[in-house]
């Protein structure tokens, strides 16, 4: 069948000259792609030429006349190899003996993994080995090289062009699907993410922080659409992915069942989340699933129930197939729980929960479900606890359901940090804050300390409420940066986030917190720099039972470390901040956190 060339410019220099495959019904033998592929390669004309990456095997000759045509007559300066895996490296031999006089450019790794493939290839005067950070000229485009080890094999890089504000991001940013068939980006791009590079998270965190201190005003991936608007939609998506939060509320149910009895108990459960408010309730069944979407769609929500059969004194093959899965890929972060169906002696609970044993901050749901055989009335009712217990935040987020007078809320009240939320009639403001506390308990009242400075104080001395969020531990270092680094006056600070409403019409946080309260003032004591709000408890809800946030535990684990290194100066204690410079001034105020001097520590 003849093929057709899709002509299309990137930018007015650089030539996309990738080419699309039908044939494949499994990518790496074993992902499903019923819209095929799209190997990605571009050709950039400058003065020199440079062609980024080949295609796989199977399309050599479509993929060299697609850079002829591209070149339209030149010759080629270079080709860069930015990633060995075959369906972009198999045709560097092919590309050499089309142009002998072109330079393969490359790092060290890559060049020892090219001899691996290609034994016989002489490269002798023709390569030019890169190290990281370094740059190539073209002529007007300039090329920087930045390494990226396992995202996902050891000698990846990607390359900017600071010219046309080009990130080729190699395996970064791609999806399964051909070029010329229209589907969503996020489904196809998070069942190649997790599957794919999901166990390397870490790694692709490395990488964003680098790519966040460029100007991206392009991404071309080696699968997948160019991508050229709303780029911090995509790199949103990578952050969520790479670090393992939920990217929805929900509850993922996946089960198997050799009799039927076990998806009868799946099915009541799911029918009882539901009624209780479940945002979202997904039901696989992993005999007959394609597995990759299960993976995906673990990682996608925020709890997930395991439900299956003893097995040969095991479980059932597909439930280990999916729990093996899961763990490679490093599953974490999520809530799980666990049902289990046997005739004399079940044991599927005890087995699925040793094989999460060694995943990070997994919360396991009580109660533990054990279906004898068949439903009876005590399994029913330990389904309905455990429903309950799975959708306690959700029943807490709706006004409709939620207990507003649970005052064990105070026992969440620590030396922690709180997200105090305001408004001043025209928008909602929130306010990092870690100076809470429970004064009185006959009758209950709560003490709220806020800067002077602070925009909140301003709003909450005019009106009089405010709610207080006790965040958990789960909360991440962009929280800090949304409430805390900035000011109300001028940033709607809950643009693009999760929130509910309490009684008194201000905003609670739907993420990240165990429970709130809604206060009103009933005294004001004037602390001169600081002003403390004395208040009645008008609303108290209790979300989950994840431990509060406690200021010790947010300086160990959730504030970024900063980078010091050869810095002489002085470092924030609250948000990292450095200031540089052999005396810290006695009024210096962080312009992050807005902390004083004495909350500054010198550099050593």
């Amino acid at each position: 069948m003849e093929r057709i060339w899709i002509f299309m410019k990137i930018t007015e220099d650089i030539i996309y000259a990738g080419v699309n495959d039908h044939q494949v019904d499994l990518f790496e033998g074993q992902y499903r792609v019923p819209n095929g592929m799209a190997y990605n390669s571009y050709v950039i004309l400058d003065e020199k030429t440079a062609v980024m990456d080949t295609v796989d095997a199977n399309f050599a000759d479509e993929w060299l006349a697609n850079v002829a045509k591209a070149l339209d007559g030149r010759k080629p300066d270079y080709l860069i190899v930015q990633h060995m895996e075959p369906d972009h490296s198999a045709n560097i031999e092919n590309f050499v003996k089309a142009y002998p006089e072109a330079t393969v450019v490359a790092n060290t790794k890559t060049f020892a993994m090219m001899k691996n493939f290609f034994p016989k290839m002489d490269l002798a005067g023709k390569k030019l080995e890169v190290k990281d950070g370094e740059s190539l000229t073209l002529g007007k485009h300039v090329l920087t090289f930045v390494f990226a080890p396992m995202v996902h094999w050891p000698e990846v890089m990607v390359t900017y062009d600071s010219t046309d504000k080009v990130l080729f991001a190699a395996d970064g940013f791609g999806k399964f699907g051909a070029l010329d068939r229209e589907e969503p980006w996020d489904d196809e791009a998070r069942r190649y993410f997790i599957g794919i590079v999901g166990k390397y998270g870490l790694q692709v965190q490395k990488l964003l922080k680098v790519a966040g201190t460029l100007d991206i005003r392009k991404i071309c991936s080696l699968h997948g659409p160019v991508l050229t608007e709303n780029l911090g939609h995509y790199i949103e998506k990578y952050d969520i992915w790479s670090s393992y939060r939920p990217e929805e509320e929900g509850v993922v149910v996946a089960y198997t069942s050799v009799y039927g009895n076990t998806k009868k108990a799946v099915e009541l459960l799911a029918e009882k989340l539901r009624t209780l408010g479940c945002p979202k309730v997904v039901v696989t069944d992993l005999a007959r699933c394609d597995m990759s979407e299960a993976v995906e769609d673990a990682f996608r929500y925020s709890k997930l129930v395991l439900a299956t059969t003893t097995y040969n004194a095991d479980i059932f093959p597909p439930m280990r197939e999916f729990l093996s899965d899961l763990t490679e890929r490093n599953f974490q972060n999520r809530t799980v729980a666990l049902i289990e169906n046997g005739s004399w002696a079940p044991m599927a609970a005890k087995i699925m929960r040793a094989k999460l044993e060694k995943s990070k901050k997994i919360e396991f749901a009580e109660p533990v479900v054990t279906v004898n055989s068949a439903m009876k009335d005590d399994a029913a009712a330990q389904l309905n606890k455990l429903a309950h217990e799975l959708c306690r935040d959700y029943i807490a987020r709706s006004s409709d359901t939620a207990d507003k007078n649970d005052l064990t809320a105070l026992f969440n009240i620590g030396y922690g940090l709180y997200v105090v939320t305001s408004n001043d009639g025209k928008r909602d403001n929130g306010l990092i804050v870690n100076t809470i506390t429970q004064v009185t308990n006959t009758p209950n009242r709560i003490a709220v300390t806020i800067n002077k400075d602070n925009y909140s104080h301003h709003i909450i001395k005019q009106t009089g409420i405010m709610n207080v969020n006790c965040l958990s531990v789960d909360a991440p270092y962009s929280v800090f940066e949304r409430f805390g680094f900035k000011s109300g006056r001028n940033t709607d600070k809950f643009a693009g986030f999760d929130f509910g409403r309490s009684d008194n019409g201000l905003a609670f946080l739907n993420l990240y917190i165990n429970s709130f309260m809604s206060l009103k003032t009933v005294d004001y004591v004037d602390l001169d720099t600081h002003g403390m709000f004395i208040c009645e408890i008008t609303e108290a809800r209790v979300m989950s039972d994840r431990e509060t946030m406690t200021y010790t535990y947010y300086q160990k684990n959730v504030k970024p470390k900063p980078q010091t290194e050869g810095v002489k100066g002085y470092v924030c204690k609250v948000c990292g901040y450095v200031y540089e410079g052999e005396t810290l001034p006695d009024d210096f105020v962080c312009p992050l956190c807005k902390h004083g001097a004495s909350d500054f520590e010198k550099i050593v």
